[in-house]
């Protein structure tokens, strides 16, 4: 079966990518099955429940988050309840939500989605290596095929993660950076790696956001509001394929798809 992992999908430019160029997507490359992170859709920092529902509308199986998944209040109950919804599963024991879930595929497979968020440079959270163990000891038994959101700062984080899992999950996934890698490849015992899925949004700023202001930041150190950038407007992620009956991935392919 074929999956497709979506790059964080930042703002209105995002959400425009996903209506306008996801279906074509599917169609072309047959696609069963779509993740994305979502967690920066909202104005470009947070979720809201009415968004999800529109990404959900425009074929969206799972969303995936990290750490602006709380930047909005109003997601809090949603989480709750939706388990189409997760957030990283190294939060704290109490955090509201779930962070993994299993949904069926439009062909009937059951596909494990596991969410986790690094710990190198950001918020000192649970360990999300003891964490994703965890997660795949409550689905394995439910879904051969699990992917993993690695949601992290540092680089080297989600190569140990990708190393520490092989052969466990059928694909471990970074996102958080917004700039894809070209690091793609298969691990030895099967599973699917890339460091970073990119960002669906616009390119012409500074991962998302308008580069005149981001500059003016770095230059003065001052506090500045970030606006979204505009143009050059992509989908960005990874296609996987993988073999529904062992769980192992055969292929994995980085997409990157400009809106016109």
């Amino acid at each position: 079966m074929k999956i497709l992992f979506i790059g964080d999908i930042v703002g209105e430019p995002g959400r425009r990518a996903i209506a306008e160029l996801l279906p074509g997507i599917k169609k072309a490359n047959e696609i069963e099955f779509v993740i994305g992170n979502a967690e920066n859709v909202a104005g470009g920092s947070g979720i809201t429940p009415s968004l999800a529902d529109e990404l959900f509308e425009h074929g969206l199986d799972v969303i995936t988050s990290g750490d602006h998944v709380w930047k909005r209040k109003e997601i809090v109950d949603r989480i709750e309840s939706d388990t189409r919804i997760i957030r990283p599963a190294n939060y704290p024991k109490g955090a509201p939500g779930f962070g993994s879930t299993v949904i069926k595929s439009a062909s009937g497979t059951e596909v494990g989605v596991i969410n986790l968020i690094g710990r190198v440079f950001m918020q000192p959270l649970d360990c999300p290596f003891r964490a994703a163990k965890a997660e795949i000891d409550k689905i394995k038994n439910k879904a051969r095929v699990i992917i993993i959101d690695m949601h992290a700062e540092a680089t080297s984080e989600k190569i140990a993660l990708g190393w520490y899992l092989d052969g466990q999950v059928s694909a471990v996934i970074g996102t958080h950076t917004h700039v894809q890698t070209a690091d793609e490849k298969i691990l030895p015992a099967g599973t699917a790696f890339l460091a970073d899925a990119g960002m669906t949004g616009p390119l012409d700023g500074v991962i998302g956001r308008k580069k005149e202001q981001i500059i003016a930041k770095f230059l003065s150190q001052m506090p500045i509001k970030f606006e979204m950038a505009e143009g050059d407007i992509q989908l960005q992620g990874a296609i996987i394929d993988i073999d529904e009956k062992t769980g192992k991935a055969d292929s994995i392919k980085r997409i990157q798809k400009k809106l016109a």
